[in-house]
């Protein structure tokens, strides 16, 4: 029994996309979280060990080596070299009691640009105590992009999906004008999913996905950022649309949520025409995000 659970978790590793898509969503639910299939390693060694069987020992190998080949690079250091651009990615959580705490928080990183989503009642506290290092900035609804460098071109992305009909505005863009030369920055905020007694409901932000791909596919600029609470992790085919043209530092786990406990990284940094260095989650705010920094190569 256990070499055959063994061989089901490798199957479910390597074979992952194969999960169907449809009817619940379950693809994105195993994917969301796929790391963490890892943890059944451990325990069907303990389970080989104690049976001393040898087949079962062989068969533990394939989800390790299937875990490996997807995640091992993660582990490995990250990409040293120059770095031209620091960004702070936050989900700054609109029911945040301290957003002057976490404002000054992402202050003291002095990166040079700080890309913030659930901008709300604490929007005006954000917008004092940034201004000063951040004289450059960007905003559309419930997102905004502050900058050291000068800024032009800020415009709203519309990322509504079909199914909404309120006020809805999580998207913006701006030209950045850094010392190495123009970069298009987006900032977005896709919408959450829920896990539902139907099943995983992602379709309002895999719309809001295709959306900004079809954006991001029509943008001029060489070099190009996007910054954003995708509530998605990069193995989740429901932001495909993106991931497969824009790239993101691969070294790293960096879970960002919840903060109490992080499970998965939903706050990622992407680029077009620019390399991701590294990223890293930053100390716990007055959020349920953690912070993300990344360091970029223009």
């Amino acid at each position: 029994m256990t070499a055959v659970l063994a061989v089901l978790l490798a199957l479910l590793l390597a074979g992952h996309r194969l999960v169907p898509g449809r009817g619940g969503h379950l693809g994105s639910l195993l994917e969301a979280f796929l790391p963490w299939l890892g943890l059944g390693v451990p325990v069907l060694l303990a389970a080989a060990l104690l049976r001393r069987s040898r087949a079962a020992l062989l068969a533990v190998l394939l989800p390790v080596l299937a875990w490996t080949v997807l995640f091992g690079g993660r582990l490995l250091p990250a990409d040293g070299g120059r770095v031209d651009l620091t960004v702070v990615q936050h989900n700054v959580d609109d029911g945040n009691a301290d957003p002057e705490g976490t404002a000054k928080a992402l202050l003291d990183r002095h990166a040079d640009l700080v890309a913030l989503e659930e901008l709300a009642s604490g929007a005006a506290v954000y917008e004092r105590v940034l201004a000063g290092a951040y004289p450059y900035r960007a905003r559309s609804g419930t997102v905004g992009l502050w900058s050291r460098y000068p800024l032009t071109d800020a415009r709203p992305v519309d990322l509504k999906p079909s199914s909404v009909h309120v006020y809805w505005k999580r998207g913006v863009r701006a030209t950045v004008h850094t010392p190495q030369g123009e970069v298009a920055v987006y900032v977005a905020h896709l919408p959450s999913v829920r896990l539902r007694a139907d099943g995983f409901a992602t379709a309002e932000r895999d719309e809001s996905a295709r959306r900004l791909a079809a954006v991001i596919d029509g943008e001029p600029a060489r070099r190009l950022i996007l910054l954003g609470d995708l509530n998605s992790t990069l193995d989740d085919r429901g932001i495909a649309p993106l991931t497969s043209r824009l790239v993101p530092a691969r070294s790293g786990f960096d879970f960002s949520w919840p903060a109490g406990l992080p499970l998965a990284r939903i706050d990622q940094v992407l680029c077009r025409g620019a390399v991701p260095v590294s990223t890293r989650t930053l100390p716990a705010t007055g959020s349920d995000h953690l912070p993300v920094e990344a360091r970029i190569r223009l």
